[in-house]
């Protein structure tokens, strides 16, 4: 079965158009097959803007900036020699086709230009690279720390940082520490980029969040108002971070799959999908047909799942109490089918290193298609109660408007995307798991208002129960896991052949496998935009480095541009169509 990136082919030439403009590169193979080219660090804005805006095929998408700790890493064959590496993805969605730019850094002089200019997107990235990795971004507007608190010692992400509480000293608050803390915590507007004042106008400074139910979990907005106008605001995050890529240096590459199901948790096993098709990818692991099958229909069936979630609060936050009941009744009799394969509801971990964890049970195939059959009359129930409501319509459309370009500079995709009329789906355009095997559409709008990003996801309810009645009428036979070493973990019947079989079972399933020196990513259509997994192997049994790009952390950093100059109530709707959840923001 094709992995995402496989279809990908880079055309060759810019490479050479790089070289061209701005001297020798160097070019490093990675196992995902995307360019992956060394610049000088003085030359990141030109090779960026260059890659914008005068490259043949654009790149019009900054998908992702971070880092990595070079400094313990041993193989690191044909790299410039870098302490520190920053790398930048970029996505040509017209040309369909990825760039991997790294910069190398020194630990004696660690800063670089920021390209925030360029792609606004990377504003957040940047500061989320400096509070994790102490990398100074130059002529950046705010660079401050977006995931810790204000007073934290340390960059997490440094491998001299501890991964555990125990490797530290007991944690103490002395009354010192706290009144420091408390005055860290202050809100003082010129800090946050407001005015106290203007000219016949004194503006009033509300705090939204970080515990109110219309913020959808921790997380606070600061607001400046003139009246009930909104001038600026503000996001805050970071009350949910839980360093999930600092665990993933320190657990196997086995162990670490449940961490995942943490990250976006209304989206189960989809966040296990493209973490474990990474392994696959890096250790040369080909799944077998009926275990990609079982993975579409699964991820479907949470798709669903989120949805729900997000059309009912939608219609609640703007206003309609009773449609959320209903539609939770029906998560829930999903629910109860994905208990009765996977043993587990919100967080199955059901997804392995090679397949799955189990073969489905008996009568799953009369609930799946039962619950096909049941769920088109009520979308068209709710269709009537919801979608055509007048006073839903009056405050979600024109609200919160952007179109597909803007949406693109502040790194917005998924479904969020698709309601600008960009019919962009990784399902569809890069083909993984299968998917190419299946007849289903790609749902679009035209506006890009709140309205539009309810109507798309909707819609994709449906194309859902497509995708997954399809799965269970021409479900393959066969291995629900591939018969490799590395898969984790190994079949059981095997451990009672002779004593290496039961030696190789206990060390792959405590230990993990070991994963040859490489670097790979792999991207996924996960429920709330494009989540990926960029994994760094030093040739052991857990991750030299794992970077985790989720949809929701950029959906977040672009609810100033959308919502200023809107009232309150307007940015309620905005938050509630924007459809995130914080554990997939702050990780």
């Amino acid at each position: 079965m094709a992995l995402p990136q496989e279809a990908v082919a880079e055309p060759p030439g810019i490479v050479s158009d790089l070289r061209t403009r701005f001297g020798e590169v160097t070019v490093q193979q990675t196992k995902d097959d995307y360019p992956t080219v060394w610049v000088e660090r003085d030359s990141i804005q030109d090779v960026l803007r260059f890659l914008k805006h005068d490259a043949d095929t654009p790149y019009e998408l900054l998908y992702d900036v971070s880092a990595i700790d070079e400094r313990l890493r041993k193989h690191r064959d044909a790299q410039p020699a870098a302490d520190f590496t920053v790398f930048y993805h970029l996505i040509s969605l017209v040309g369909n086709h990825d760039i991997r730019i790294k910069v190398p850094l020194q630990d004696s002089d660690l800063s670089i230009k920021s390209v925030e200019s360029i792609y606004p997107v990377a504003n957040w990235y940047e500061r989320e690279a400096y509070d994790m990795f102490g990398i100074e971004f130059d002529e950046h507007p705010n660079l401050r720390r977006i995931l810790t608190p204000p007073l934290w010692e340390g960059h997490p992400l440094r491998k001299e940082h501890p991964a555990r509480a125990t490797e530290m000293e007991p944690y103490r608050v002395t009354p010192e520490f706290q009144a420091a803390q408390q005055e860290a915590l202050k809100f003082v507007p010129e800090e946050w980029g407001m005015r106290r004042d203007a000219q016949h106008t004194d503006f009033m400074f509300l705090n939204l969040g970080p515990n109110h139910p219309s913020v959808h979990g921790v997380f606070r907005i600061a607001l400046q108002l003139d009246g009930e106008v909104i001038v600026q605001a503000v996001p805050d995050i970071g009350y949910h971070h839980r360093g999930q890529e600092k665990m993933a240096e320190r657990q196997s590459w086995h162990t670490y799959i449940p961490y995942t199901d943490r990250i976006d948790y209304l989206g189960g096993v989809m966040n296990n999908l493209p973490y474990v098709m990474n392994i696959e990818r890096m250790a040369g692991i080909t799944v077998p047909d009926r275990a990609q099958v079982i993975r579409v229909m699964l991820s479907e069936c949470f798709r669903i799942a989120s949805h729900l979630l997000f059309y009912g609060t939608f219609a609640q936050d703007v206003g309609q109490m009773s449609p959320v009941f209903y539609m939770f009744a029906d998560r829930e009799r999903l629910f109860s089918i994905i208990e009765a394969i996977t043993g587990g509801r919100m967080h199955p971990s059901w997804f392995r290193i090679g397949g799955v964890t189990q073969d489905l049970p008996d009568g799953w195939y009369e609930m799946v298609t039962d619950f096909c059959d049941y769920m088109p009359k009520r979308l068209d129930h709710y269709h009537k109660m919801s979608l055509d409501n007048k006073i839903l319509q009056r405050r979600s459309k024109g609200i919160g408007a952007y179109n597909t370009a803007e949406g693109l500079d502040w790194g917005i995709t998924g479904p969020s995307l698709r309601a600008t009329g960009n019919d962009w789906d990784l399902r569809k355009n890069r083909p993984y798991s299968s998917y190419d095997q299946f007849d289903f559409e790609i749902p679009t709008a035209a506006n890009g208002d709140c309205y539009d990003r309810c109507v798309v996801r909707v819609e994709e309810i449906r194309q859902s129960l497509r995708i997954i009645r399809q799965c269970a009428d021409n479900m393959p036979e066969g291995p629900y896991k591939a018969d490799h070493r590395s898969t984790t973990p190994p079949p059981k019947e095997r451990t009672m052949q002779h004593i290496e079989t039961l030696i190789h079972h206990f060390l792959n399933v405590s230990w993990g496998p070991v994963v040859p020196p490489c670097e790979s990513e792999t991207l996924v259509e996960a429920t709330k935009g494009w989540m990926g997994f960029y994994s760094i192997s030093d040739g052991g049994g857990m991750a030299y480095r794992s970077r985790v790009r989720t949809p929701s952390f950029p959906a977040l950093q672009q609810i100033p541009f959308i919502s200023n100059g809107f009232m309150v109530p307007d940015l309620i709707a905005i938050i509630a169509s924007i459809d995130f959840v914080m554990a997939d923001v702050d990780r």
